[in-house]
């Protein structure tokens, strides 16, 4: 038995097809269905009904590739290790990230990050939270960076900062007279959300301290729910209402706009954790520690602690 016989065993299992296990391992489709024939031999048993289509493994070979699985990865254990240990980023990595983290935090650390580690391969998704949890306990995704939760589960995560959240307000609004607000200012009427599926949704309504469903109540002409933030600064701007943004959405924002139109809370300052969150069988912990260092590069001090603030999950 050999480790490559274990990756073509995979590979058919992964494919359901002989010939598109042999592509994608590179070799020829003889070559490929030899080794698995001689694994079977060695092994006394049938992995494989051939005459399905597509094939499918036997009940045995469910559990052979199974094990194969685990033989693979505590080989890539090794490597990373002593990868680790020699001080060398190389691979890949897998990260999710949510929307509304995404498009503000992407464009400030990204460059240096591929600059400085050109041979991790960063493959980035963005998806809503419900899909990153999924995806990191399927295996499928490596690290998502998110709202933290105060419950992760069977996960572990990585605090990296705390991010306030701040008031976008329309032109010539009310609360546009005052300095500072505070959550009693906020009113049920005056909101656009994101669509349900965005954990911003929950936290804004959180903040307000009201349920989806009294803000659906409310008595509106129309009630806008997008997926897509600069949608919903757009509608404010419009004076369609007024809603709820991340601090450092701001960066990207006219000054003018932010001196006009955004109001910061008193304390408490209601604000997010934002972090890591990663299996506890993940092994590329250095490429983790790598890009969580990065990020805080950026990161100004003061949201790296969280001073008087009230933390919204």
């Amino acid at each position: 038995m050999t480790l490559i016989q274990l990756e073509y065993l995979i590979a058919v299992d992964k494919y359901r097809s002989f010939s598109e296990a042999a592509k994608n391992c590179f070799v020829t489709q003889p070559t490929l269905s030899m080794q698995i024939q001689k694994l079977e031999e060695e092994l006394g048993v049938i992995l494989f009904f051939r005459d399905r289509y597509p094939i499918a493994p036997t009940p045995l070979g469910e559990k052979i590739i199974e094990q194969a699985k685990q033989i693979l990865k505590e080989r890539e254990k090794l490597f990373i290790m002593l990868q680790a240990e020699k001080g060398e980023y190389s691979g890949t990595l897998h990260i999710a990230i949510i929307p509304t983290i995404s498009s503000y935090l992407l464009p400030l650390f990204l460059k240096n990050f591929t600059q400085k580690y050109p041979n991790i391969e960063l493959i980035i998704d963005e998806l809503i939270t419900e899909e990153i949890i999924a995806g990191v306990n399927r295996g499928n995704i490596d690290v998502g960076l998110i709202a933290l939760r105060s419950d992760a589960g069977n996960l572990l995560t990585q605090t990296l900062y705390y991010e306030p959240f701040v008031a976008f307000l329309p032109p010539h609004h009310p609360l546009l007279r005052k300095k500072m607000l505070r959550q009693n200012d906020l009113h049920i009427k005056d909101f656009l959300l994101l669509k349900e599926g965005h954990c911003l949704r929950e936290q804004v309504l959180s903040i307000c301290k009201i349920s989806t469903n009294e803000w659906l109540d409310r008595n509106s002409r129309v009630i806008f729910e997008t997926g897509n933030m600069e949608t919903l600064i757009k509608l404010v701007d419009q004076q369609f209402g007024m809603t709820l943004l991340p601090y450092l959405s701001l960066q990207q924002m006219d000054a003018e706009k932010v001196k006009n139109q955004v109001r910061t809370f008193a304390p408490p300052v209601p604000k997010r954790e934002v972090g890591l969150i990663y299996s506890s069988v993940f092994c590329k912990t250095h490429l983790l520690h790598a890009l969580g260092e990065e990020i805080l590069r950026i990161i100004p001090e003061e949201l790296q602690h969280n001073n008087e603030g009230l933390i919204i999950h």
